[in-house]
């Protein structure tokens, strides 16, 4: 069996296991999205990263996949956080959850986030999360090939993917935004897309502060991936 249907067939078990039907801790998740509600704790220094961000783009940096490794758990939670303080402060739960992951390992350009500016809710229909589509990118950006002709990385970026979206649904239960919105955070439906109610609705319920919780999931999650796959080439 060659390497690229070696990869399909581990994204296959993938796949299967995302069938199954896993045990949510809804109590876990709403006790974190209470403490969301909040807001950020800084929030004009934030506004400033966001500013550099767009100006200067994502900085690149030197990576010690050994030094990483060593300190995964510290970077799993900073990454977390600073997802859900972006999606609290740039409003979308798409772009956060890239930036924090891109930020964290140094790659990827400032346009990757502003294709995604679409994203949120599928344009604001309700359907897949916009932290779900955002951790796609993530792989796929940091997985995937710049040659168009490179099976192998297509290969390696689908099994990645489906070990994301199978590790999503474990601690979420779904991937669709109505679906967290009424099971998990606010125990409704806000369309947001409805200006005139809807969206007050959604402003009143302290959704972009609750709202953190799916990008800081979905970025926790691509940095686990991400640290893993070092480890294993170390």
């Amino acid at each position: 069996m060659s390497q690229e249907f070696e990869v399909l067939a581990i994204g296959n078990k993938e796949g299967k296991r995302m069938n199954t039907k896993p045990t949510i801790n809804y109590e876990s998740l709403k006790a974190r999205v209470q403490e969301l509600e909040k807001g950020p704790a800084n929030r004009a220094a934030i506004e400033e990263k966001l500013r550099k961000f767009s100006s200067e783009g994502i900085p690149k940096k030197a990576i010690n996949p050994v030094e990483m490794i060593a300190n995964k758990l510290d970077i799993l939670d900073s990454v977390q956080i600073r997802a859900e303080e972006y999606e609290q402060v740039d409003q979308s739960c798409a772009k956060s959850p890239v930036l924090a992951v891109m930020e964290e390992f140094g790659y990827g350009d400032i346009k990757i986030i502003t294709s995604l500016s679409a994203l949120p809710g599928v344009a604001l229909t309700g359907e897949t999360c916009g932290a779900v589509l955002g951790g796609l990118i993530s792989i796929g950006a940091y997985f995937g090939s710049d040659d168009l002709l490179d099976y192998g990385a297509n290969a390696r970026t689908y099994a990645q993917s489906r070990k994301f979206l199978n590790l999503f649904m474990e601690k979420m239960g779904t991937t669709k935004c109505r679906e967290i919105h009424e099971k998990i955070i606010f125990g409704r439906y806000h369309n947001v897309a409805d200006t005139e109610k809807g969206y007050p609705a959604f402003l009143e319920d302290k959704g972009f502060e609750k709202c953190g919780l799916p990008p800081g999931i979905s970025a926790r999650i691509v940095a686990q991936i991400i640290l893993e796959n070092m480890e294993k080439k170390i």
